[in-house]
C-alpha cells in the first residue's frame, strides 16, 4: 500500500489542472510509465475474471485457470489492469455489497498499481449486481421514457453505488442502435432503433456515470459495442455475426451514438465480435479489424482507452489460435484485453511479439498510457481504499430507490387498449404466460391468482389457463418472444377466444405488440421487479402510461416510433 500511495503523490503532482473539458496530457503518467518492465506494461493491459468472493478465498478453478489458489494471488503474479466482477456459476464474485467491497479492498491490495475493477451494470437486462443495490431501468425503457435528465440521474445514482463496492468501470452504456428487430443479442439493452434518440441518451448516460473530471465519485464509463451491434441476426457469444453496412450506412446509423460518446468524454469503448465485410473485406471481426479500429481512431477522432469485448466469445476465435488474439488486437489499435481463455499465454504472447519485433514497446507504452490516463481522470489511482464496513449503508438508499421507482413510472408504454378496457382495479385477475417470478410478481400487485406457463406452454398449461381465465374479470398475460414462439401464441389466441378482457404485456422486445389477437398492449421493457410495480400501477389507474415507443414495430399490426397512448 506505501508503494501504491506512492504512485498517488507521484502522479497527482505531475498533472497540472486540465483546460476546460480537455483530459491531462500523457506526460501527466510517463514517470509511472518509465519505472515499469515490459512485462509490467503487458500486464496493464489485461482485465481479467477471478473465481470466488473474497480475496484470499482458495478455489480449485483458480488453480485450473491460473496455476494459484486465490484471487489475489492472481493478480500478484499476473498483475492485470483490471479485473472483472461477474455472478454467474463460473465466476461468481458477487453476494452482499460489504463481500464487494472486501474483495474490491484485498484485489487492491494485492496490485503493485491500483486496479480497474469493472462489471456490466448496463441495468435491465444485463445487470450484474442485484439488490439492494438500486436498480433502475434498462436502456431501452428509458428510451421510452425520453428524459435525458432521468438516464443521466440513474447512472449518477448507478456510479457512485458501484464506487462505494469499489467498482470503478462500468461496461456501460448500450450504444448499439437496435435496428434489427429480430438481434437475439441487444434488443432492449439498446436505448432506441433511432440513431438520434440512441446518441442523445448515450451521451446523458456516460455524463452520469463519469460525472465529472478528477472525481472518486464517478466510474469510468464504457460505451460499447463498436462499430455497432444493432443490426446483428445472430450472437456474438456463440458465433460471428456479419453486418452488411456500407461506411456511408455506418455513418449515418451505428455511428452517432459514438460520436454522442466521445463528445461527452467517454473513458472507453468497447469493440464488437462482428464482421463488417464492406469496410474490411478481409474477415477479420472488427476487434481485430485496423480499418475499423481507424474508423474510430481517425474518423471519428478518439483517443481514450479501446477494450475489446470478451476474448473468450466464439465470433472472435474463429480464426486465430486464443493466444494470437491478443498481439492482433493490438495491431488493430485496442488497448485493453478482456477475459483471455488463458491469462498466463496471453501476456506471453504480447511480450514474445514485442520480444520479436512485430509489436514495438512504443506501441505498448501508447496503450499504457492510455490506461494510466483513465485511472487518472477517475481517481483510481489517487483514491482511498473502499471501506467494506460503509457499503451496506451506501447502496440504495431511501432517496436512491425514490428516484428509480418514479423514473421507472415514466417508461411503461401502452400501445393498445381497444375498448377502454384500462385503467381499472380488478377484483379477481389472473396473471398468467411467461416467466414464474414475474407472474408471481404482477399478480402479487394485482391481488389476483398466477398461473404461469413458462416460454412454451403446453397444451394441459393451456387449457389450465382457459379454465382460470373463466373466474376472473382481467386476465394478464405476460409474453416474451412471442413472434417466435406459436405455443405462447396459442395461449394468447385461447384467452383472448374467453370473451375475457385481456391485456398482454410484453415484458421483454417490445416488438411482440404487432400481435394482432390481444385488444390491449403494455410494453414495460423489462420483467424485474420495479417494472412490474409501475404496470400494476397503470393497469390500475394509479398512474398513466407516459412512455413511447423507442423503436418501430413492424409485424401484423405495425406501430411507429414514438407511438404511445395514455389515460
Amino acid at each position: 500500500m506505501l508503494r501504491v500511495l506512492t504512485v498517488a503523490l507521484v502522479v497527482t503532482a505531475l498533472v497540472s489542472p486540465p483546460a476546460a473539458g480537455q483530459p491531462p496530457r500523457p506526460q501527466a503518467v510517463t514517470s509511472l510509465l518509465a519505472g515499469m518492465t515490459l512485462e509490467q506494461k503487458v500486464g496493464q493491459l489485461f482485465v481479467t475474471y477471478v473465481n470466488g468472493q473474497r480475496a484470499d478465498e482458495e478455489h480449485p478453478d483458480n488453480v485450473r485457470d491460473f496455476g494459484v489458489a486465490t484471487p489475489a494471488e492472481i493478480v500478484a503474479k499476473y498483475r492485470p489492469g483490471g479485473v472483472i466482477y461477474f455472478d454467474n456459476d463460473l465466476h461468481d464474485n458477487i453476494d452482499s455489497p460489504r463481500q464487494i467491497a472486501g474483495l474490491s479492498r484485498g484485489l487492491q491490495r494485492a496490485s503493485k498499481i491500483p486496479l480497474a475493477i469493472s462489471t456490466d451494470q448496463e441495468m435491465g437486462l444485463v445487470t450484474r449486481i442485484g439488490p439492494p443495490v438500486t436498480q433502475f431501468p434498462g436502456n431501452m425503457a428509458l428510451g421510452a421514457g425520453r428524459s435525458t435528465t432521468d438516464a443521466e440521474q440513474a447512472a449518477t445514482i448507478t456510479a457512485r453505488e458501484l464506487r462505494a463496492l469499489g467498482v470503478n468501470q462500468d461496461f456501460a452504456p448500450d450504444a448499439d442502435v437496435n435496428s434489427n428487430p429480430a438481434n437475439p443479442v441487444i434488443g432492449v439493452r439498446s436505448y432506441s432503433g433511432d440513431p438520434k434518440l440512441a446518441a442523445e441518451f448515450t451521451a446523458a448516460q456516460v455524463r452520469g456515470y463519469q460525472q465529472r473530471f478528477l472525481t472518486w465519485s464517478g466510474v469510468a464509463a464504457t460505451a460499447k459495442h463498436f462499430p455497432g451491434h444493432g443490426d446483428t441476426a445472430t450472437d456474438s457469444h456463440t458465433s460471428l455475426p456479419v453486418v452488411d453496412r456500407t461506411v456511408e450506412q455506418w455513418r449515418e446509423m451505428d455511428a452517432p451514438p459514438f460520436r454522442a460518446a466521445i463528445a461527452a468524454g467517454v473513458d472507453s469503448i468497447m469493440t464488437a465480435h462482428i464482421l463488417m465485410p464492406r469496410i474490411d473485406p478481409s474477415g477479420e471481426p472488427a476487434t481485430l479489424s485496423k480499418p475499423v479500429i481507424d474508423l474510430l481512431r481517425g474518423e471519428l477522432g478518439y483517443d481514450g482507452v479501446v477494450i475489446t469485448d470478451a476474448l473468450d466469445m466464439a465470433g472472435v476465435r474463429q480464426k486465430h489460435p486464443d493466444a494470437r488474439i491478443p498481439v492482433l488486437a493490438l495491431k488493430a489499435g485496442v488497448d485493453q484485453l478482456l477475459m483471455p481463455p488463458k491469462l498466463g499465454e496471453a501476456i506471453t504472447a504480447v511480450v514474445d511479439a514485442v520480444k520479436s519485433g512485430e509489436l514495438t514497446e512504443r506501441r505498448i507504452d501508447q496503450s499504457v498510457l492510455r490506461v494510466l490516463r483513465m485511472k487518472f481522470l477517475r481517481g483510481i489511482l489517487t483514491s482511498p481504499p473502499v471501506d467494506p464496513d460503509k457499503a451496506d449503508a451506501a447502496v440504495g438508499t431511501p432517496e436512491n430507490l425514490a428516484a428509480a421507482r418514479t423514473i421507472t413510472d415514466r417508461t411503461t408504454t401502452a400501445v393498445r387498449n381497444d375498448g377502454g378496457v384500462l385503467p381499472r382495479r380488478p377484483k379477481a385477475a389472473l396473471v398468467t404466460g411467461w416467466g414464474e417470478n414475474s407472474t408471481r410478481t404482477l399478480a402479487k400487485l394485482l391481488g389476483g391468482k398466477a398461473l404461469p406457463t413458462g416460454a412454451t406452454p403446453t397444451p394441459e398449461q393451456i387449457t389450465g389457463a382457459v379454465e382460470a381465465a373463466g373466474a376472473a374479470d382481467l386476465v394478464v398475460v405476460l409474453t416474451s418472444g412471442l413472434s417466435g414462439s406459436p405455443e405462447q401464441q396459442a395461449l394468447v389466441d385461447r384467452l383472448v377466444a374467453t370473451g375475457r378482457p385481456v391485456v398482454g404485456v410484453a415484458v421483454r422486445n417490445p416488438y411482440d405488440v404487432a400481435y394482432t389477437s390481444v385488444p390491449v398492449w403494455l410494453a414495460t421493457y423489462s420483467y424485474g421487479a420495479g417494472a412490474l410495480e409501475s404496470v400494476a400501477k397503470v393497469i390500475t389507474g394509479e398512474i398513466g402510461p407516459k412512455g413511447l415507443l423507442p423503436v418501430a414495430v413492424p409485424g401484423p399490426t405495425p406501430y411507429p416510433l414514438g407511438h404511445g397512448l395514455t389515460w
